[in-house]
């Protein structure tokens, strides 16, 4: 007699008769072993079943999750590669090839402003920044060189600039150019995205995206939806829609007929309706007492991130735009008083006013009267070597 297979079962030549002493308890033993090995297999399968059912549900999600994500990635990158050479940023925000990590031997430059400091309507190597760090270079000792970054936000005024600053700490910078004031004009019928100048200009280009915010990356993919309801909105006229009243199309920078420049220079008046005529300049300086109350909210984010560029070991240059308006006129009288004011003894911050280099009213420098061209952006750019070598110093 001997026992045999997994269920416990008994096998002999010669079977117990179940009325049997005997044959009772074998057959008491055999279903005792049966359900014991069934209540241990339906345990094991109980386990398993549930394990795969986790397994299942976590596959599930992160595929439901990160193919998805994947796929959109991709597409990101793809437009990156598309269009930051003409008129966006690469993955990670600013604009122009990205740059490795900081050498010995290299000065890194950082222009921060708006959409003038951006070149909107052009490409990234027709900005002023890039003409700068060509310009820049040229004056390099042997074995040096210097790298100009391009942080341009459209529609951002100088309240991003701290915020700008943080988020690119990483580029380690040697100087911070800050290059904005019209963002900070404002008017009654601005958008959102350009309070009134008696409220602060609280808009962060970068930081509408919580990607961004989160990991430093720049999803282009949103801001290509986003622009591209507004031009429809605005009837094609995407700076139109970021600016309130003013149309323009960036086309017009490469303009080859008259009646591009027709255009232009209607597009120009525009311009002027909305930030208010701009006189001939003064003979002197001299004019009305400055109002440093009125632009106090403009002047303190310039002087707050001009302390936080200190403190993190960056030296600074605040830069006046060429002037657009009377109003910029009191604008940026009113920065140079508080600057005056808080540094003037301090050599690691300057100041340069470029409101006369250029007049916006010439449509062969501000092919909209407010943006300029690739030429006029060479200008700002040399006017700008001499006071960055001059705080390197």
């Amino acid at each position: 007699m001997k026992l045999t297979g997994c269920d416990g079962q008994l096998a002999a030549k010669t079977k117990p008769h179940p009325g049997t002493v005997l044959g009772g308890a074998l057959v008491f033993l055999r279903q005792c072993s049966r359900l014991r090995l069934e209540h241990h297999c339906e345990k094991i399968t109980s386990r398993f079943t549930a394990t795969r059912r986790w397994l299942f549900a976590v596959t599930t999600v992160l595929l439901a999750v990160i193919v998805p994500a994947g796929g959109v990635l991709l597409i990101d990158v793809y437009l990156h590669h598309r269009v930051e050479n003409l008129g966006a940023v690469n993955v990670w925000g600013y604009r122009g090839p990205t740059i490795a990590a900081k050498r010995s031997g290299e000065t890194r430059v950082v222009v921060l402003g708006g959409s003038t400091a951006f070149g909107y309507g052009l490409p990234w190597n027709e900005a002023f920044p890039y003409y700068l760090e060509e310009m820049l270079r040229a004056h390099a000792a042997p074995g040096h060189t210097v790298r100009v970054v391009n942080l341009g936000a459209p529609g951002q005024g100088a309240y991003g600039f701290r915020f700008d600053l943080a988020d690119y700490a990483y580029l380690r910078y040697d100087v911070a150019i800050f290059y904005e004031g019209y963002n900070d004009l404002g008017s009654s019928d601005l958008p959102a995205a350009v309070p009134p100048r008696d409220r602060e200009n609280r808009f962060l280009w970068r930081r509408q995206s919580p990607v961004f915010a989160l990991t430093g990356y720049f999803p282009v993919l949103p801001l290509v939806f986003r622009e591209k309801a507004m031009a429809l909105r605005a009837g094609g006229d995407l700076d139109g829609a970021y600016r309130g009243r003013v149309s323009f199309k960036p086309g017009l920078a490469r303009r080859a007929t008259a009646a591009a420049i027709g255009q232009a220079a209607a597009v120009a008046d525009a311009v002027g309706r909305s930030l208010g005529r701009l006189p001939p300049l003064p003979a002197s300086d001299s004019g009305p007492p400055v109002d440093t109350i009125a632009w106090r909210p403009y002047t303190t984010a310039v002087l707050d991130a001009v302390r936080e560029a200190r403190a993190r070991g960056s030296k600074v240059i605040v830069v006046t735009q060429p002037y657009a308006s009377d109003t910029h006129r009191a604008q940026q009288a009113a920065l140079a008083a508080a600057l005056t004011g808080a540094f003037a003894a301090e050599s690691a911050v300057r100041y340069v006013n470029l409101g006369a280099v250029i007049d916006l009213r010439d449509p062969d420098v501000a092919y909209d009267g407010l943006h300029l061209t690739a030429a006029a952006n060479r200008v700002v750019a040399a006017h700008l070597v001499q006071p960055v070598l001059g705080v390197l110093k």
